[in-house]
């Protein structure tokens, strides 16, 4: 009975391994910025409310644009790995990722990187875009049908469409 004690105290010490284990595997998002931060001695800034901004997004795109997380990085080392930072951020994401562009310019201080996910009929998207020494890192996800919709509001008619050969009824043709 005297050793009955013994058990809790157990459970509790095989207990703060796992815990601290667990919080350490940080994925996603917030993984790839915090790697990142640590890999190269930099602060990111988040977007302060940007809870509330994904909520008006969504609500402003008609359920096309939500989940958004924004990090800026500045102070960046010019010289930074592509294969290494791809490297990283393959590790953080989630399975599922797949990149789906990777471009570096020639001297590599230009880098892109984008991922993609399916999320039932959404998509993730995950981009990573370093120029000089800022890097920001954004995820979203889209409707890609909403999102086309939205879209089409917008888009500018080519010159086949004003040189149209229909005409109306009721035209005339001057000579």
């Amino acid at each position: 009975m005297r050793r009955l004690w013994l058990v809790p105290i157990g459970f509790v010490t095989l207990l703060v391994p796992v815990v601290v284990l667990a919080g350490g595997g940080e994925g996603g998002f917030d993984g790839v910025v915090s790697s990142i931060e640590s890999r190269y001695h930099v602060r990111a800034t988040r977007i302060p409310f940007m809870g509330l901004i994904s909520m008006v997004s969504r609500k402003a795109s008609h359920e096309s644009v939500g989940n958004l997380h924004v990090a800026e990085i500045e102070s960046l080392p010019e010289d930074v790995d592509g294969d290494e930072l791809n490297r990283m951020v393959e590790e953080k994401l989630s399975s599922g990722w797949e990149r789906m562009i990777r471009e570096t310019s020639r001297k590599g201080n230009e880098q892109t990187l984008i991922f993609i996910h399916p999320e039932g009929d959404r998509m993730g998207l995950f981009v990573v875009d370093k120029e000089g020494n800022q890097m920001d890192v954004v995820q979203v996800s889209v409707d890609p049908k909403h999102l086309d919709d939205d879209i089409g509001h917008y888009r500018h008619h080519t010159n086949d469409d004003d040189n149209s050969t229909a005409k109306s009824p009721g035209a005339h043709e001057s000579d």
